[in-house]
């Protein structure tokens, strides 16, 4: 797919919005603060990145995007309906009964989606044996895992990360949602994670890290050749709440009903930005 920057920045925004507006109108909330950590990501892999085709889900050679960190299922949901997978109208109906959209990810239910997620620690889990199979299958096709920083703290995670080094799966990209916070508070005061790059490096990846809300810097770390053979690990770094002035780098953010006034609010600074 061609990289159009201008492009991708613009559906980014359109995603921010959709997270806002979405969690503004969700009569229980949602989870904001990791949902508009990863808008610049859900662009970049769906309209930028990965080898798609909204109209034939089972396509044996797509490219797998596994989002692990579940409860960013409305960044998900957001990219995959601007994507073409399902009318963007689902999103009025997230976590309703009978929805598609739940507030963590159904693969039963949302058509594209390659995992049910929100239990932490799965997710790499499963994107290094999607990996392997692909090149058993002498397969073309990529693999792409979005993590969060707190799932890092999950002895499985490590387990995975030690297993695609060591194949060697050169397939396989991850990217770790760097913001800081789990709901618990501070990531390096709940379970200090740091030195995170050089633990990464030291488990045979091939680390990159960026600013996860800054397009160029993505796109131009997706496309980086890891060398020797190594999986690649992308580190953005990302504001939680990111979008919203109030809420930025708190872990309150978490799971948060925003009202509508502060939701208008913080649409209308997004669009002055365009």
């Amino acid at each position: 797919m061609e990289t159009n920057i201008g492009e991708l920045k613009k559906i980014a925004k359109l995603i921010r919005e959709d997270i806002i507006k979405t969690g503004r109108d969700c009569d229980v909330g949602v989870h904001l603060g990791g949902n508009l950590t990863i808008a610049e990501i859900m662009a970049v892999l769906f309209f930028g990145v990965a080898n798609l085709d909204p109209t034939n889900v089972n396509w044996k050679d797509r490219d797998r995007i596994i989002l692990s960190k579940g409860h960013g299922n409305v960044a998900l949901s957001s990219a995959m309906a601007r994507r073409g997978f399902f009318p963007l109208a689902e999103l009025e109906k997230f976590d309703t009964f009978n929805s598609m959209l739940s507030m963590h990810i159904d693969k039963h239910r949302m058509p594209g989606v390659e995992i049910s997620s929100g239990s932490l620690g799965h997710g790499l889990n499963i994107a290094v044996g999607a990996a392997l199979g692909a090149r058993m299958d002498h397969a073309q096709w990529k693999t792409y895992c979005v993590i969060s920083d707190g799932e890092l703290m999950e002895g499985s995670t490590w387990e995975a990360l030690m297993s695609a080094g060591h194949f060697k799966l050169e397939n396989l990209t991850a990217i770790v949602d760097r913001n800081g916070f789990t709901i618990e508070g501070d990531t390096e005061e709940c379970m200090r994670l740091e030195p995170l790059a050089a633990k990464f490096e030291a488990f045979n990846w091939f680390v990159i890290e960026v600013d996860g809300h800054d397009i160029e810097e993505l796109i131009n770390a997706f496309e980086a050749p890891s060398g020797d053979h190594k999986p690649k690990m992308i580190i953005a770094n990302t504001v939680k709440g990111r979008g919203i002035p109030s809420l930025e780098g708190k872990a309150s953010s978490h799971f948060f009903k925003i009202d509508a006034d502060e939701a208008n609010d913080a649409l209308a600074i997004i669009e002055a930005e365009k």
